[in-house]
């Protein structure tokens, strides 16, 4: 099986690549679609109905494909020989910082639903502040796998 994965390297690497670079779009945008469905619109109103349609294709169809595509592919790599030495710091801070942005995925979601449900309290304040996460855990995540700190 190593071998297998040593020889795939190229091409699952790229592909992790591709899914971070889509599930971060993702990160990126849906808050953003939050801030502007807070501020634009009241549940039950025409542009909640258009914000609700664009925040569920961009989750369900975009954003957890990528997410799982990103995992998989991702765990290939920590299990292909010779990539990751985990007696250094920079697999430890990647790790946390990927938890971390799942979390943060997950927390959309659930702030997704509070939008269906016509129960959202959060302002668009506090998702142009939560917009800023995704950035910072994508600095930690580029410099411990490139500086290797």
């Amino acid at each position: 099986m190593s071998d297998l994965l040593s020889d795939l390297y190229p091409w699952t690497k790229s592909f992790h690549i591709m899914s971070v670079m889509a599930w971060m779009a993702g990160l990126f945008y849906l808050p953003r679609l939050f801030v502007h469905h807070t501020e634009q619109s009241t549940a039950g109103d025409e542009k909640d109905t258009l914000f609700q349609m664009m925040e569920l294709k961009l989750f369900k169809l975009i954003m957890n494909p990528s997410m799982i595509s990103t995992w998989v592919f991702g765990l290939c790599l920590v299990f292909t020989p010779g990539i990751v030495d985990w007696s250094s710091v920079w697999p430890w801070t990647k790790a946390i910082s990927v938890l971390a942005m799942t979390w943060f995925h997950h927390w959309l979601g659930l702030r997704r639903k509070d939008f269906v449900s016509g129960s959202n309290t959060r302002t668009g304040r506090t998702y142009r502040m939560m917009n800023e996460l995704p950035t910072v855990l994508m600095i930690v995540i580029v410099l411990s796998v490139v500086v290797k700190f």
